[in-house]
């Protein structure tokens, strides 16, 4: 029997893609590709001797979704900057990042280099993202100047109230993309793992959200990490409010929280609300009707609203911890609940909508801009976005354009 073919590889190539994609010793990727974990670590040794065969590099090049080519370089690559982790400590939940997430934010980062390589292509101007703050900052007037920058006002915010929310997280999202922020939904993410996370640049910077929250809560993820962007922090957020950190995470968290808050519900528009007023100092009383209501009024989730009572000394902290808990209770028990209907159902998926909801208009419009000018295939369009071309047209629907031939771009 002919002996395999060895990959040459470096090992240091193998350690890379395994820690970049999730696995955080030979171990867990060991058990995924049913090898010895001996194995693994023996072809990241350098002074082993041992490589893997062509067929088992397949395997670890698919496992770690890395193209087989990356593994035959000098070093491993140092393009993307390490994000930070601002989730809680261990005790209390994850503290490494999942080959999932570790997959989402590779690819933000790679949707980015694409946006920017895009825009280049077609001679686009991009605009520097100029907000910024620090957080030794009043959080109430980093939210006032977020507010402002973004154009929304008390009037735009009313307009968008709906049941869910989802009007007023497409509403603000539209509003940060305007501001030159990429916005991405991740959808590969347990909800419980992480919210979002926030790619500070000067130029494109990157904000993702969980698209597994309900709209509400990714509202709060948005405007969180928009908070990250203007004090220049890339990281990964959990948005839990009493969470254990470390001092110089919790000090960037709680900024961040308290300014998405503000953002999200003004000062003096809630206290100057009659049913705020009428309910006084402390109130003990809030019922769970009157919470949904002024709730709604802001395009936020009731413990948001609480949080925010809470912050000027209009309810308790034992009220707001019960309420809390009564919330989580019943969001778990909906989920589930969603999660034995999807079973049971079969769903019919919009294709062209949901693509538009996970990358965002502006990075499919510059796609669609450069196949008008003939910069790129349609096949290559479908390739980036990973949707059928017969699905194409009526994604120029969705993201607002109209073309009819060359020169023929409109918005």
């Amino acid at each position: 029997m002919a002996a395999r073919v060895k990959a040459h590889v470096n090992p240091a190539l193998i350690t890379w893609a395994r820690e970049t994609a999730g696995f955080p010793t030979p171990i867990e990727a060991a058990v995924q590709l049913d090898l010895e974990e001996a194995q693994v670590a023996a072809w990241e040794d350098p002074m082993s001797g041992e490589k893997p065969s062509i067929p088992q590099l397949r395997r670890l090049a698919a496992l770690f979704r890395r193209p087989l080519a990356v593994f035959y370089m000098a070093e491993p690559p140092t393009r993307f900057a390490v994000i930070r982790d601002l989730r809680r400590l261990p005790g209390t939940g994850l503290r490494h990042y999942s080959p999932a997430l570790q997959l989402e934010i590779r690819a933000a980062n790679e949707r980015r280099e694409l946006a920017l390589e895009l825009a280049a292509d077609l001679d686009r101007q991009l605009s520097k993202f100029a907000l910024a703050a620090t957080d030794r900052e009043d959080p109430e007037r980093v939210g006032e100047r977020m507010r402002a920058a973004l154009g929304v006002n008390s009037q735009l915010q009313s307009s968008w109230k709906d049941v869910d929310g989802r009007t007023g997280f497409n509403g603000w999202r539209s509003r940060i993309e305007d501001a030159g922020v990429l916005v991405f939904q991740v959808t590969r993410v347990e909800a419980e793992e992480a919210s979002g996370f926030a790619i500070a640049a000067d130029t494109l910077p990157v904000i993702a959200v969980n698209r597994k929250d309900p709209p509400t809560r990714r509202t709060f993820s948005l405007l969180h990490e928009f908070a990250h962007l203007m004090v220049r922090v890339s990281g990964v957020s959990d948005l839990e409010t009493d969470a254990k950190r470390p001092p110089e995470d919790q000090r960037i968290e709680v900024f961040c929280n308290h300014v998405a808050a503000a953002a999200l519900i003004p000062r003096e528009a809630l206290l100057s609300d009659s049913r705020v007023i009428a309910h006084g100092l402390r109130s003990t009383s809030w019922s769970d009707d009157a919470v949904s209501d002024l709730a709604r009024q802001f395009n936020v989730s009731r413990e948001t609203l609480l949080r925010r009572l809470l912050t000027f000394d209009r309810t308790t902290a034992d009220f707001y911890r019960r309420k809390r808990a009564q919330y989580i209770a019943e969001y778990l028990a909906t989920r589930e609940r969603q999660k034995e209907k999807s079973a049971d159902a079969e769903m019919r998926r919009n294709m062209p909508v949901e693509t538009i909801s996970n990358f965002g208009r502006p990075l499919v419009r510059m796609l669609l801009s450069n196949y008008y000018q003939d910069r790129i295939t349609l096949s290559e369009v479908s390739g980036y976005l990973g949707l059928k071309v017969k699905h194409i047209a009526k994604l120029e629907q969705v993201a607002g354009l109209r073309y009819g031939g060359p020169g023929d771009l409109q918005h």
